[in-house]
């Protein structure tokens, strides 16, 4: 992936070889980067051994051997264990292990008074994806914005990246916000199949035009962006809050003639109907965000 000589490829600690680790591991040998791997359970390192990698016995021997220290494990609790007693002065730790944006900050200044420069990260791919540059995966990188410079090729060896911020919180809320909306949209599809489940319908025939529907709504992100910075949630409307609750007792009706449990609609549809009730019907739904923001108010707010 880069032109230079073999000899001048950083050389980095992994700590962490599972599924991802190990992809990340394999993404920086193929590309002449000299690594040195640690996992809790020893066996499951032995396999990058034999693809380059030195295999270190302890996690505090792993960092003594390179500056760049790149953690991926299990949780926030994982990173503490493993590098509790290891000399991270002068290091440079890259924490790509998945938590909270609270969990990154607080790591941060766990690292900073150890004396080491601290990013964290949140993946956006899966293991196929690493070392793929066709994949689309990326990393979101937040915190020390000069360590991130200096290792800015090194980290983009296995995928994209994307440098977000200074607070280093800012990795892992991007990371979460995207995963969440993700997870609403498989809530939704998963609706979809099982309304349609029933009937002499095939999926494989359903999917394009699930997906091809899917696809031509997600424009709407960048008008909710719209309305959350001008505070004008009226702004653009096409179908306001009023009429798209209207079609909430069908939604309802369909899913109890199907035979299925409307459970993954209801929360959504019920902040709808509340908004509404509020007097904002002329509102797309970006209104309903203030129903979820706890600091001011949130379902209580009027």
């Amino acid at each position: 992936m880069t032109d230079k000589p073999v000899d001048s490829r950083t050389p980095l600690t992994l700590l962490g070889t599972g599924d991802m680790g190990t992809a990340l591991a394999r993404a920086w040998l193929a590309a002449g980067h000299p690594v040195t791997v640690w996992n809790r359970t020893a066996s499951r390192a032995e396999p990058l051994a034999a693809e380059g990698a030195t295999v270190a016995r302890t996690a505090a021997e792993a960092v003594a051997a390179n500056r760049l220290v790149v953690a991926c494990l299990l949780d926030d609790a994982s990173v503490g264990e493993a590098l509790d007693g290891a000399p991270l002065a002068g290091r440079d730790l890259v924490n790509l292990t998945t938590g909270t944006p609270g969990e990154g900050r607080s790591r941060a200044a766990w690292a900073a008074a150890r004396g080491a420069r601290f990013l964290d990260g949140g993946i956006m791919a899966v293991p196929p994806m690493i070392g793929a540059p066709e994949s689309g995966g990326y990393v979101f990188y937040s915190g020390s914005p000069e360590l991130f410079e200096e290792h800015r090729d090194t980290l983009a060896v296995p995928a994209g990246t994307r440098y977000v911020g200074a607070d280093p919180g800012f990795a892992a809320l991007h990371d979460v916000a995207l995963l969440s909306a993700m997870n609403g949209m498989f809530a939704g599809v998963m609706h979809a199949f099982a309304l349609i489940r029933p009937e002499d319908i095939a999926p494989k025939d359903f999917a394009p035009l699930l997906s091809g529907w899917l696809t031509a709504m997600a424009p709407a992100v960048h008008q909710t962006a719209d309305q959350l910075e001008s505070g004008d949630y009226t702004k653009g409307v096409v179908s306001n809050l009023a009429m798209q609750a209207a079609g909430i007792p069908t939604f309802l009706r369909t899913a109890e003639e199907q035979h299925v449990s409307p459970e993954l609609l209801t929360p959504y549809l019920e902040l709808m109907e509340k908004r509404v009730a509020q007097g904002h019907g002329d509102e797309d739904g970006t209104g309903m965000i203030e129903l979820l923001d706890l600091r001011r108010g949130g379902n209580d707010r009027p």
